[in-house]
């Protein structure tokens, strides 16, 4: 998903936990994001590369042959191609990592499709939905295939941008016992130039929901973000802290929207 300079919002409340820290799940994921309503023209094929490394962090696996997440490099093309009606579908292919042991892997593929609600683009609310499937190797996930249902909502008005995304994960196959969890993703920004943006986002994991909002069992991560755009190319970049239960202590991403 590209993210532009006018990153999206929703009320006040999402600017209020956007400056909470925040939670993430398990060992940073492929994709550091929080979705807004960009979609893609009917027939227009988009490239975003999302790249996160972790810089500091717990130096073990969360499980046996898992893939330690400390100096991991992940490195995720998406593809997307716009549907027209506001839908959207978008590959996530490979879904590769250069760990500790520096050796690249492709670990993985997934599958997405993503709806905005007819809305006006410069300015007020808008809504929408995500929803992602996917199969990883046994180094990323005990269990192949996880899905996840992602609610999008968002507000923006003269400089500010808020958004909320609501992420429900669940298992759909595999040998270990996993309910379904769920987080809070929110972001704030503001422009502060044509082309240019500055913002916080922030992961806020609740859990499962027989142990819902226990913060201090769920990881958490904040961060720091530029928006900018020039020449056709997006930039997302960011710098974030993990909390709590998180394995991942500081952790650098970005997102590059390529023009095709």
């Amino acid at each position: 998903m590209r993210i532009s300079g006018r990153q999206c919002g929703l009320v006040v409340a999402g600017a209020l936990l956007a400056c909470l820290p925040a939670m993430r799940a398990e060992a940073a994921d492929e994709e550091i994001q929080v979705y807004v309503d960009d979609i893609g023209a009917r027939g227009a094929v988009g490239l975003d590369v999302h790249i996160n490394h972790v810089l500091d962090g717990d130096p073990g696996a969360d499980y046996a042959g898992g893939e330690p997440g400390l100096h991991r490099l992940r490195v995720t093309p998406e593809f997307s191609l716009g549907l027209g009606g506001g839908f959207e579908a978008g590959l996530y292919l490979p879904l590769a990592t250069i760990a500790g042991d520096t050796v690249l892997r492709f670990q993985g593929v997934k599958l997405r499709m993503k709806w905005i609600a007819p809305h006006d683009e410069a300015k007020g609310f808008y809504w929408g939905a995500n929803f992602e499937i996917g199969r990883v190797a046994y180094r990323l996930d005990r269990n192949p295939w996880n899905a996840e249902l992602k609610t999008i909502a968002g507000w923006r008005g003269g400089k500010w941008s808020l958004a909320v995304n609501g992420n429900l994960d669940f298992k759909v196959s595999g040998p270990v016992s996993a309910p379904a969890t769920f987080q809070l993703a929110t972001k704030i920004s503001r422009d502060v130039a044509p082309g240019l943006a500055l913002g916080i986002e922030s992961y806020n994991d609740f859990g499962s929901f027989s142990r819902f909002g226990r913060f201090g069992e769920n990881e958490q991560a904040t961060y720091l973000t530029v928006d900018a755009q020039t020449s056709g190319w997006e930039f997302n970049v960011g710098i974030g802290r993990g909390y709590a239960a998180s394995s991942d202590h500081l952790i650098a991403k970005m997102v590059v929207g390529v023009p095709l």
